[in-house]
């Protein structure tokens, strides 16, 4: 059986982008017999950006409120919240002398930000040996990643070789996993959907704000109603097709290249897919964030297990190490 691990911040509401590219891939493999899944809410990692107490709390359980309104079963996997697991913070200690100072440096999610020096702090700096840890701590077998996170993975691998090596020990070593198929979901502007460029789409927004979002954010051109449209190069058509079953998705394409239908049709279309086609996940997930105390308890489910195996984990690390 594989371990199989993915992690998700608690940096806002998950968008459309996340839904579709990561939280329904992750919960489909979750529910295959053949895998043992380590699901989590990375809220620790969380604090490099935002130190505010409540929207800390808020967006952590909104992103367990996601996963549960998607169809995460907490007793099929392990779900649960970094920060319940303190043993991550005993492990990243352990690991970070282990760390060459030159690796971290090298490190994209520091070198992007190595010219705004006052923006980054240690915990930035260090970030890619507290994701090690996530991950070793765990014994994982495989890690999804996207192409952003290869180098993190690449990072994980060295320090849990070099850990083994140097001091006997028996961390496993991770393999990434980077699905080339992973969906490309575009934003309202034309570029990869995400919070950092703002062009995200929260689907749990209520009908009216929902609406205001298609309307007033998504880029269109000036094409006439009465002309025909590039289907394939709007927003609005690249969005829809990722939700809705083929049928409709190429009635939208013909009535576009037709003309007659402008853009405005085209946005209720979208609107109404993303309203109806979601309407369950939705209610559900308004329904765990009016019941933070049912989230409290699926979450400490996966935390209790999770815990177990961190135990292990360190038991062995400890003794390598002499302590």
């Amino acid at each position: 059986m594989a371990r199989i691990l993915t992690g998700i911040q608690s940096t806002g509401t998950p968008h459309l982008g996340n839904i579709l590219g990561a939280i329904r891939p992750a919960i489909a493999e979750s529910a295959l017999p053949a895998n043992d899944s380590f699901l989590f809410i990375a809220n620790w990692h969380t604090l490099t950006q935002i130190k505010q107490a409540e929207l800390m709390r808020e967006y952590t359980y909104s992103v367990a409120a996601c996963w549960l309104a998607f169809g995460l079963d907490p007793q099929k996997s392990t779900f649960y919240r970094q920060s319940d697991v303190p043993q991550v913070a005993e492990l990243t200690w352990y690991l970070n002398c282990f760390t060459p100072f030159p690796m971290l440096a090298n490190a994209h999610s520091f070198k992007d930000k190595s010219d705004r020096l006052s923006d980054v702090n240690a915990g930035l700096f260090s970030y890619p040996v507290l994701m090690a840890a996530d991950i070793l701590l765990y014994g994982a077998n495989v890690v999804p990643v996207g192409k952003d996170q290869v180098q993190h993975l690449e990072i994980t691998r060295d320090i849990a070789s070099t850990f083994n090596r140097l001091v006997g020990g028996s961390l496993v070593v991770p393999e990434a996993r980077l699905n080339k198929e992973t969906m490309y979901v575009p934003g309202t502007d034309g570029q990869k959907m995400s919070k950092s460029y703002g062009n995200y789409i929260n689907i749990f927004l209520s009908d009216k704000e929902l609406k205001e979002v298609i309307n007033k954010k998504i880029v269109t051109d000036a094409t006439p109603l009465e002309e025909p449209k590039d289907a394939e190069s709007s927003v609005v058509y690249q969005l829809y097709k990722l939700i809705v079953p083929s049928d409709r998705s190429a009635e939208m394409k013909s009535k576009l290249e037709a003309g007659g239908y402008g853009w405005g049709h085209a946005k209720k279309d979208l609107l109404e897919a993303l309203m109806e086609g979601y309407r369950t996940e939705r209610d559900t997930y308004n329904r765990y964030m009016n019941d933070k105390a049912e989230l409290d308890r699926l979450l400490a489910i996966g935390a209790q297990k999770a815990n177990a195996v961190a135990d292990q984990t360190l038991a062995m690390v400890r003794s390598c190490l002499g302590y």
